[in-house]
């Protein structure tokens, strides 16, 4: 019995001794919470909107961190501004409200932010740690980049202090504040997964992955080193279940300031632009070209007319260097050149049947797309909705280009029999009947054509689907 007893002890400090040494090599995360959390902030966001029916989801109406989870990470069945609706007659209006997290860059009320927090607001209210709130004004956004700038009136403010993205390590602690389903100034922290991460559809931004909690209302909020320092913005996750799964991504807040800096001094970015279609080079296409490894990006097409076109560049050319950077991968070249002063001459290495090749390239402005936005960009010339329920507009050169150049309108509000047929804004109508759509003036002739009461077939495009969907025609007004 007294041999157990002494056993058991022994282990007992031994176990204690290792729990020490390793309690030793944890972070301590309090310090950073009792300093930097005053300069995170809380932001919520309200959208005046039309209730044109019942809700997908009806007991999400009122369910604010579901409705922003579901918004930025799209899950089917979401409504945008408007819900399908079940008549033509005037509908009510009521107010959308979602959550997000920011944080205080200068002292006299600069925030910085993700573009997906503010987008389409009619008011922003930014809640301070103290619990003061301030309404927010919208100095610009950034959807390309996801980063947003926005100003409260505020002076003597707590501001946080950025660091170096370049020095983080695969394995470094990092902690998180904001405010997951609106539990204000919550901390969790991890540690890098992955730098430079390349995400679909995300072009310009080379992610910090880590494994850091993130859910919604996080969206927006700091990501922290161990020595205080912003090191970039919480912005997406991956996941099945609508919660964290240990795989977040956040914006390297270099680029974050960059965008910010273009936003305060111009109120628009401007990006290089060379005007090439780029796509990944697998191991059987680097065997196909006889190069010894899959590094580069290869040139797909040439834009006619385009600043590639012009200084040399050719379909099936790989690109190894821009402007002496090194291209490692297709997503490392969008990078490189967004980053490049349009009008700036650069050395573009090649490799070309085999041979390397320098051309020298004049890069171009970056076409807008619509995806930078400005306060002043927030309130619209009145638009006349058409007998279908429908407020269309023309599409830029670069959304025709993603339709391999076929003509279309995008839609920019559904209401009445549209909606109630299942039209949704963001929709492309590319045709009407067995009509083509060529531009909008073409469009409103067409329906003019149409009595009362006539149901027309509109060709959609929705996301890689089209459908046909039949819309009665009201009365002209």
């Amino acid at each position: 019995m007294i041999r157990n007893w002494v056993a058991a002890v022994a282990f007992s400090m031994v176990s204690a001794a290792h729990l020490d040494v390793y309690a030793k090599d944890l972070p301590d995360f309090t310090e950073l919470a009792e300093k930097q959390g005053p300069a995170v902030v809380n932001i919520s966001i309200t959208q005046n909107m039309r209730a044109e029916g019942m809700m997908p989801f009806p007991g999400l109406q009122g369910d604010e961190q579901m409705q922003e989870l579901f918004k930025r990470f799209g899950i089917p069945g979401f409504p945008g501004p408007g819900f399908p609706g079940q008549n033509g007659g005037a509908q009510p209006e009521y107010k959308h409200q979602s959550l997000g997290s920011g944080f205080i860059i200068s002292s006299d009320g600069y925030i910085l932010t993700n573009a997906h927090v503010v987008a389409d607001a009619d008011e922003v209210i930014v809640k301070l740690s103290d619990k003061r709130e301030f309404k927010a004004k919208i100095i610009g956004a950034d959807k390309r980049t996801d980063v947003a700038l926005v100003k409260i009136e505020a002076n003597g403010l707590p501001k946080v202090t950025t660091g170096d993205p370049s020095k983080l390590k695969v394995g470094e602690w990092v902690a998180a504040i904001g405010s997951p389903f609106g539990l204000e100034n919550t901390m969790t922290a991890g540690i890098v997964s992955a730098k430079g991460r390349a995400l679909p559809q995300e072009n310009y931004v080379p992610f910090i992955q880590t494994d850091v909690a993130i859910n919604p209302g996080n969206s927006g909020g700091p990501l922290f080193n161990l020595a205080g320092e912003v090191v970039g913005i919480n912005s997406q996750i991956y996941s099945r279940s609508g919660g964290s799964m240990g795989l977040s991504f956040s914006i390297p807040i270099d680029v974050a300031l960059d965008v910010t800096n273009q936003l305060k001094s111009s109120g628009k970015i401007t990006r290089g632009w060379l005007g090439v279609v780029i796509q990944e080079i697998s191991k059987e296409l680097a065997d196909s070209f006889g190069m010894k490894n899959t590094n580069g990006a290869l040139v797909a097409a040439v834009e006619k007319g385009g600043p590639s076109e012009k200084g040399g560049l050719e379909a099936g050319d790989v690109i190894v260097k821009f402007d002496g950077k090194p291209i490692m991968t297709s997503a490392d070249l969008p990078r490189a050149v967004g980053a490049s002063k349009p009008g700036k001459v650069v050395p573009v290495e090649v490799l070309r049947k085999g041979s390397e090749k320098t051309l020298n390239v004049s890069v171009g402005e970056m076409p807008s797309d619509g995806t930078e936005v400005t306060q002043a960009s927030k309130s619209p010339a009145k638009v006349e909705i058409n007998r279908l329920g429908l407020i269309l507009k023309e599409l830029s050169p670069q959304q025709k280009k993603k339709l391999n150049g076929r003509n279309g309108l995008l839609v920019a509000e559904s209401q009445g029999a549209a909606a109630q047929a299942g039209v949704r804004r963001g929709d492309v109508v590319l045709g009407m009947n067995n009509s083509e759509v060529q531009s909008l003036e073409q469009f409103n002739k067409l329906l003019a054509g149409f009595a009362a009461g006539k149901t027309v077939a509109l060709l959609v495009l929705r996301g890689d689907s089209t459908l046909y969907v039949p819309v009665k025609v009201a009365a002209s007004k």
